[in-house]
């Protein structure tokens, strides 16, 4: 377990900040090194051609250990959508196929496969709740029930973002590896909180943005692709995808090979000198505490939560059903009107996703936080 670890970061003490898979927030250490390496670039002449791949492939090699892959399998990219859109680009999808989303995903993991299913005249198949709703139902049988012969992506999240309801990646993995489709995940609601382990799941491609639970700087993330996806077509063309681009004099010798692995796949300027080293820094900081203790910590917070909400009325998905870094609150009569202005009011922070009330702490939050929540709720539902 770890203890709260609030005086990294710049949380006064009457704030309840239980809102990280909003946004979340940078540490005092992450914002050091964003202002140094803002700074750098005042100074350009100190700033060598070396520099422009130093950094990225210390922060690549930093997310490959969070999710136990090689280093050349870890591509960089600015948002989720952005590696949503490489694997849309590289599976084929065939008139009559289908692509398999949950209902209500994140829709940076639904776009791209709408227009993939509308330009192959495929059908993009939405898995529902099962019929006994989130309380309980079984979301991962519903998912391995809709991947059948036909199917040609399941595109899903780890956990669903809205409550956390929980997949069961490596069953649905074996069956999709077994029927030949190809297997995409948004982890960006698990990355860094949750055990992820790439080798075991075996996903075609996997996407995390860095602003939520890497606790890292807006704009920055990054694509893992399966070494028998890496020979596929990049997003865009930049000069330092290109075998050879560290010889910047040589760079009008124009190359059609690739430097190697996922790195083709490296969104332009992702060297970005004012984010790069902030980016470090926050993943050094999750492999310091690490991952699976992260989980364990924020799974005893989150029990804690819930176990002092349904004395008050209030329902949740069940531990074994939902990830534990996440807690959706449901509401006899439905979520009270104004009710996060209430709590805003209270300085309690957190978010309404579909019917949910969202409570997603990290380990930044202590006791006294949950004490300010639970009086704020019950002063709610008076």
């Amino acid at each position: 377990m770890i203890p709260s670890q609030r005086a990294l970061f710049d949380i006064p003490a009457d704030i309840a900040y239980l809102n990280c898979a909003y946004l979340g927030p940078l540490s005092h250490a992450v914002v050091a090194a964003g202002r140094e390496a803002a700074a750098r670039k005042a100074r350009p002449w100190e700033i060598g051609a070396a520099d422009f791949f130093s950094d990225t492939e210390i922060a690549r090699a930093l997310f490959a250990r969070i999710v136990n892959a090689d280093t050349q399998d870890v591509a960089l990219i600015p948002a989720a959508s952005y590696g949503i859109s490489v694997a849309a680009c590289n599976l084929p999808v065939a008139r009559g196929q289908r692509i398999v989303t949950l209902a209500e995903q994140f829709p940076s993991n639904v776009y791209a496969w709408r227009e993939s299913a509308n330009a192959a005249g495929a059908q993009l198949v939405t898995v529902q709740r099962p019929a006994d709703g989130a309380m309980g139902g079984n979301l991962t049988r519903a998912v391995l029930d809709a991947i059948d012969e036909r199917t040609a992506v399941v595109a899903l999240p780890n956990c669903h973002w809205a409550d956390g309801a929980l997949l069961d990646l490596p069953a649905i993995s074996e069956r999709t590896r077994a029927l030949g489709a190809a297997l995409v995940l948004d982890v960006t609601q698990s990355a860094g909180v949750m055990p992820i382990d790439v080798q075991s799941i075996r996903p075609d491609y996997l996407v995390a943005a860095g602003y939520k639970w890497l606790l890292a700087p807006y704009s920055t993330g990054f694509l893992y692709v399966a070494p028998h996806r890496q020979d596929g077509k990049p997003l865009e063309y930049n000069w330092r995808q290109r075998l050879g681009s560290e010889d910047f004099a040589g760079l009008v010798n124009y190359r059609d090979d690739y430097q190697p692995g996922a790195l083709r796949y490296d969104v332009g300027e992702c060297a970005n000198f004012h984010t790069m080293p902030a980016l470090i820094k926050s993943l050094e900081q999750i492999l310091e505490w690490g991952v699976a203790e992260i989980a364990e910590t924020l799974a005893a917070r989150t029990a804690d939560i819930a176990r002092r909400a349904a004395a008050l009325g209030l329902e949740s998905l069940d531990s074994g059903s939902r990830a534990g870094h996440f807690l959706g609150l449901r509401f006899p009569a439905g979520i009270p009107e104004g009710l996060l202005d209430a709590l805003a009011e209270a300085r309690v922070f957190l978010s309404v996703r579909g019917s949910s009330l969202r409570i997603t702490p990290h380990v930044y939050n202590d006791d006294a936080d949950v004490d300010r929540l639970m009086q704020a709720l019950q002063r709610s539902l008076a």
